[in-house]
């Protein structure tokens, strides 16, 4: 297949790359920077002055939407929440103008979104079809985001949205962070320890995009979830055992609501957030519990 990708060079993107060339498809990254191949990729200049993605992507078979400001880094000051607003509707609606021009419509568009959807519970278990949604700035901005996406169904192009949930990566992602106190041997509970966490190791986000390309059957949105979303007290505890470090200074929320503000919300609040679309499609996670994943990680 002859796929186009957003954000393929973030943590998500590098590794979806990978697994995408190891099974033989063309890959046409869309970059800021002015176009060249490297590498068997082709990197696509657009969202600048003069730039024309659409005369690369004629044919194309399907766009990977990954673009979007980083949720971790940084404080959640006004500016930075704008920006990680814009940044995802302005490259969703590129993304449809450039669909609108292409004489061949791909046939299919998956594009990011998140668990961030479903409102703060720690009683309730969310899937793919509950109707509850978040008010806060990360809910209505993954709406928002999902809405526009969803256009795309206008020009006959399958659309499914990816709800990733917290991603682990080795030196990435939330996992860095999470992983840092344990490795200066103070680690522990964060917050209350009851906020569910549901994470995935970034190889099954990556095979299940994969899956969701070759699936006719995923339509809407999809939680990119493991099966088995586990309370923070537990992750920590589990962090410990793999890292071999103690587990026993635990961090109060008022100081991470001090030091974050409201970012903080993104590791003192949580979701139960269960991959239904997924388990029922068949779809194999190779990480199904986090013990599993992080000792893949830090073997």
């Amino acid at each position: 297949m002859k796929i186009a990708i957003t954000g393929g060079t973030g943590f998500v993107g590098r590794e979806l790359t990978k697994l995408l060339q190891q099974q033989g498809h063309d890959i046409f990254i869309l970059t800021r920077k002015k176009s060249y191949e490297a590498n068997g990729i082709h990197y696509i200049q657009w969202l600048t002055e003069n730039a024309m993605p659409e005369a690369h992507l004629q044919s194309v078979d399907a766009f990977i939407n990954l673009a979007g400001t980083s949720l971790n880094e940084g404080r959640w000051t006004d500016k930075r929440k704008k920006d990680i607003y814009d940044s995802r509707i302005t490259a969703t609606q590129e993304i449809l103008r450039i669909i609108e021009t292409l004489d061949v419509k791909p046939k299919v568009l998956i594009n990011a979104s998140a668990i961030g959807i479903y409102p703060s519970s720690k009683a309730a278990a969310y899937t793919e079809g509950s109707p509850q949604e978040a008010k806060d700035f990360l809910g209505k901005t993954v709406k928002h985001w999902e809405q526009e996406a969803k256009k795309a169904e206008n020009f006959g192009v399958r659309v499914a949205m990816a709800r990733f949930g917290v991603i682990l990566g080795k030196d990435a992602g939330a996992l860095s962070l999470m992983v840092l106190p344990y490795k200066l041997y103070v680690g522990g509970t964060v917050g209350s320890g009851s906020q569910w966490v549901s994470w995935v190791h970034v190889k099954d986000v990556a095979s299940a995009l994969c899956f969701a390309l070759e699936n006719d059957r995923i339509v809407g949105p999809f939680n990119i979830t493991a099966p088995n979303p586990i309370r923070m007290k537990q992750v920590g505890e589990i962090i410990s055992s793999v890292l071999g470090r103690p587990h026993w200074f635990p961090t109060p929320s008022f100081l991470l609501k001090i030091a974050l503000g409201e970012k903080s919300n993104l590791v003192l609040e949580g979701q139960q957030v269960l991959p239904k679309v997924l388990l029922t499609e068949n779809f194999h996670f190779d990480y199904p519990t986090l013990e599993s994943a992080l000792k893949n990680l830090y073997a």
